[in-house]
């Protein structure tokens, strides 16, 4: 199964919706992804709402006011307005054990940082990131392994994230990305239940 010829068109929607959101998170879009992104379609269930809602903010924001929200939730003058991290919506804390948590499966996955790396492991962007690759199959592991690492990892806060992101009333642009990854979100605990 994790051969990537293999994946499923629902993984592959699945790897996209997590590669968007973590690209989105990860860092302020550029004007190519905004233009990216602006090309979303949508249908009638709440995700899609959710992506043409995005579609549109992608289309009435320019890359500076989008770059100015993301300064000012994630990074800001001391602190942004949320800290994307899972140590931090789980204890009240940063660098705690739910960081180490995420250490020690990415070893048992064989993942290891790149480069200089600035944000800790737990940061959402980065588990998002391996969610994707979870999800195309680029790791050697099986569904199980999926379903433990998002019920570890991002089921405990993530939605929880998306929606404070959702009703900051700071923000515009990203009050769209967090209803798409809360409902998201929502969705994939849903999927990983009944999987079960």
């Amino acid at each position: 199964m994790s051969a990537k010829s293999d994946i499923d068109e629902i993984d592959q929607l699945r790897a996209a919706e997590y590669g968007l959101l973590s690209l989105l998170l990860g860092k302020a879009p550029t004007a190519d992804t905004l233009s990216k992104v602006a090309m979303l379609k949508g249908d009638a269930s709440d995700l899609g709402m959710a992506h043409v809602e995005l579609a549109t903010a992608a289309t009435e924001f320019d890359e500076r006011a989008v770059a100015k929200e993301f300064f000012d939730l994630f990074i800001g003058l001391g602190r942004g307005e949320l800290l994307p991290y899972a140590s931090y919506y789980l204890t009240g804390f940063l660098h705690e054990r739910p960081l180490a948590r995420v250490r020690e499966d990415f070893d048992v996955l064989g993942i290891e940082r790149a480069g200089p790396a600035r944000e800790p492991e737990d940061h959402i962007a980065i588990l998002l990131e391996v969610m994707v690759g979870l999800a195309r199959g680029d790791f050697d592991t099986d569904f199980a392994a999926q379903a433990r690492f998002f019920e570890r990892h991002l089921k405990p806060w993530a939605a929880r994230m998306f929606a404070d992101l959702e009703i900051s009333q700071s923000v515009k642009f990203y009050r769209a990305v967090g209803r798409v990854g809360r409902i998201f979100m929502e969705l994939e605990s849903e999927a990983f239940t009944l999987s079960e």
